[in-house]
């Protein structure tokens, strides 16, 4: 296969799984938002993309034979899905929301590039750390990792990390902007005192 091909086949499969999970685990979250709420929704998120990770890492010599490659994208469409229809969405709406007013811009910004700068830390970890610890079977120009199967398990704490810091963050469904962010309190306050 020249590297053409192996472009095209990447790309074609990587389509597929965007249009079978990613796109609809958008969709599933526009749907149900308001309904469950942008708390539940990151939880299971972070709890289904957490199971989906060890489900791939600890069987992970199951996965590498030829005839267990489908369950292998399954699963790790399931992971896509459920990324989107939990934390890739959550991520950015929950920002707009509960900050205060005057600073609700800026500190959407520093979240939205904190969220990229830790896309680009993913991204190229995970690119180094899946590299093979034996020297002689890295891709060319990297140094030995951890191997796939760890940079799964690792991918999988990271989640239940995730997972455990939703905790800290406020629900905003059903309610204002300012009742989330606190001022409709601070000027009734202010109101009380002059």
């Amino acid at each position: 296969m020249n590297a053409l091909e192996k472009v095209f086949k990447i790309a074609r499969a990587q389509t597929l799984i965007a249009l079978c999970s990613t796109i609809p685990g958008y969709w599933f979250t526009v749907a149900f938002i308001d309904k469950i709420g942008r708390f539940t929704i990151q939880l299971v998120g972070f709890f289904f993309m957490t199971v989906f990770m060890f489900a791939l890492a600890i069987p992970y010599e199951h996965w590498t034979l030829k005839e267990n490659r489908i369950g292998f994208v399954v699963l790790y469409s399931l992971t896509f899905f459920f990324a989107n229809f939990g934390p890739n969405s959550t991520t950015f709406v929950v920002p707009a929301e509960i900050f205060p007013a005057r600073f609700r811009s800026t500190c959407h910004g520093i979240s939205s590039a904190s969220g990229k700068l830790g896309a680009m830390i993913g991204t190229f970890g995970f690119l180094y750390l899946a590299q093979s610890p034996d020297k002689t079977k890295t891709d060319a120009g990297y140094p030995p990792g951890i191997g796939i199967k760890n940079s799964l398990l690792v991918l999988g704490v990271v989640n239940i990390l995730g997972f455990l810091f939703t905790f800290l963050v406020p629900e905003p469904k059903g309610k204002s902007l300012e009742e989330i962010s606190g001022e409709h309190e601070q000027e009734d306050e202010l109101e009380n005192k002059v």
